[in-house]
Parts: structure tokens; sequence; C-alpha cells
């Protein structure tokens, strides 16, 4: 079961979906594009652990987290 959290100023909210699942996938690459297109910055773990920042949604990601665009003052 793949996951993608989302983090806001609520918290974060978990969407998981079966990568086997053509509708659950296609919900869950809206999802990423929807969060993308509104600032979100998207990071993927490895295998071994890391995390990389992605730009592309990725269907066979165990966890992506999104976090928003930090604003500096």
């Amino acid at each position: 079961m793949a996951i993608q959290i989302v983090m806001d100023h609520t918290g974060d909210t978990r969407h998981q979906f079966d990568a086997e699942d053509i509708k659950a996938v296609a919900a869950a690459e809206r999802r990423f594009n929807e969060l993308m297109f509104a600032g979100f910055t998207a990071a993927s773990r490895t295998a071994s652990g890391d995390t990389t920042v992605t730009r592309t949604f990725d269907p066979t990601a165990e966890e992506t987290l999104f976090y928003p665009r930090l604003v500096g003052g």
C-alpha cells in the first residue's frame, strides 16, 4: 500500500492507495499534480531510507511527503 502524506497548517493528511488499482493510481496522480500546481514540494523515500525531491508522480513510491512552500520574512 502506497501513501501520500500532505503537510499543511492543520497538521497532516494521509492518503493511502493500492498501486495495483488503476482508479486509485489515477486519483493519486491527480492529487500529486494538484498539490504540485498549488506550490507544494514533494519528496519520496528511497529504498535506503533517504529522501529525494521529486517533480513527477511515481506510482511505485511507497511514501511521498508533500509540504507547502515556506515563506520567510
